[in-house]
């Protein structure tokens, strides 16, 4: 029985170029992975079985299988196995859960099926399945551009705390709204992202003033009562509120662990889930 974890993500900078000509979108994003993650086990079976006590997830829509065939099918493999995912993170929130569990498929069933599949290989099959994750497969701190499949693996930032909150908002394809709510104002032309990697090459502290979402205007008009949620953060002691990923998830950066326990406790008892993380240098040392 082999076990992986499968983390989240925030994008620290989330920028959207422009429309393509494939119906996508340019984006340029740096995006950093955190310490909630789910739990995925793998072990041999005949078949490909996918076993999780989550809700909220369609079959045809369960990235977790859709990794194990795409892989089978590529390696020639007949061999099956039975995967066990425990669901953390939460679903359909901008934090990458899907993602994620999809690219610890493609790696934890190369160990199990003991196939060396180089991380070049193994992250054009995660393009196949996501423009998020061929980012998870080196997880860590990134360079995200295209549709958010050409990855640029980058120097660890230092660990930092942060509290991040997931509105119960449900929105039937909430991606493709919050992308057909732009208006070509919203576009830009990567400044916060050039910004952002200065400050990291100088070495400078990871400050609000350097985060940005292309997706924060439009936020408050596609996700209902947003707002209020953001208000209810704000209010448990969140001074910089910031979208996590195509949200609704939020997210505040703290001080300390002291400040972030606080802020989430208070959230808790208003009756919004609250955790208080960490950013995470996270690979599965692929080669």
């Amino acid at each position: 029985m082999l076990s992986l974890k499968a983390y989240a993500k925030i994008n620290l900078t989330l920028e959207i170029l422009g429309k393509r000509a494939d119906g996508f979108h340019e984006i340029a994003t740096v995006m950093q992975t955190i310490d909630l993650a789910d739990d995925l086990t793998f072990g041999a079976a005949p078949t490909l079985i996918v076993e999780s006590e989550a809700e909220g997830i369609a079959p045809e829509e369960n990235l977790v299988l859709k990794a194990a065939k795409l892989l089978q099918s590529k390696l020639a493999i007949k061999a099956g196995a039975r995967i066990r995912l425990t669901k953390r993170i939460p679903i359909a929130a901008g934090l990458g859960g899907g993602s994620t569990d999809a690219a610890a498929t493609l790696v934890g069933l190369c160990a199990l099926w003991g196939k060396a599949v180089p991380k070049a290989e193994l992250s054009a099959m995660a393009a196949e399945l996501g423009s998020d994750v061929p980012f998870f497969i080196s997880g860590g701190t990134a360079l995200a551009e295209g549709r958010g499949e050409r990855i640029t693996i980058l120097p660890p930032l230092p660990d930092f705390p942060l509290v991040i909150t997931t509105p119960p908002i449900e929105l039937e394809k909430k991606t493709a709204r919050l992308y057909g709510a732009l208006t070509p104002s919203d576009y830009s032309h990567g400044q916060a992202t050039h910004r952002m990697l200065a400050a990291m090459q100088a070495k400078s502290p990871l400050t609000d003033a350097l985060l940005f979402n292309g997706f924060e205007r439009v936020a408050p008009k596609v996700f209902p009562g947003f707002e209020s949620y953001r208000e209810r953060f704000r209010e448990a002691g969140a001074h910089h509120i910031h979208l996590a990923g195509s949200g609704p998830t939020m997210f505040a950066l703290v001080k300390g662990p002291g400040e972030g326990i606080r802020i989430s406790v208070v959230m808790e008892r208003s009756g919004m889930p609250a955790y208080l993380v960490k950013s995470i240098a996270k690979t599965y040392n692929l080669s």
